[in-house]
């Protein structure tokens, strides 16, 4: 059920912006249900998913945990690409460390 401030999603793939694919790369980390992505934050699943899979992963996967997250948080639908400057300049501080 869906509350006044955050989203409902029953399914991975029924968070906008999840698809087929990066619900498979969610559930090989770990993330089997939607409210998980509430107990991570979205960086440290784009890392954890480039550790597992043995490569980098282009950052609009980054992105991507970025806009499912504030969708759970809030219910609010924004396309993953609103989270560009944002999530580039989480990378840039991740990597400057």
């Amino acid at each position: 059920m869906k509350t006044a401030n955050t989203g409902y999603a029953a399914a991975l793939e029924d968070i906008p912006n999840i698809g087929k694919s990066i619900a498979a790369d969610l559930r090989s980390i770990g993330i089997k249900h939607p409210q998980q992505l509430l107990e991570h934050e979205p960086l440290e699943l784009y890392l954890k998913l480039g550790g597992t899979m043995g490569k980098r992963h282009d950052p609009c996967v980054l992105y991507t945990f970025m806009a499912a997250r504030h969708y759970m948080e809030s219910g609010e639908k924004l396309s993953w690409w609103k989270f560009t400057e944002q999530g580039k300049k989480l990378l840039s501080s991740y990597s400057s460390k």
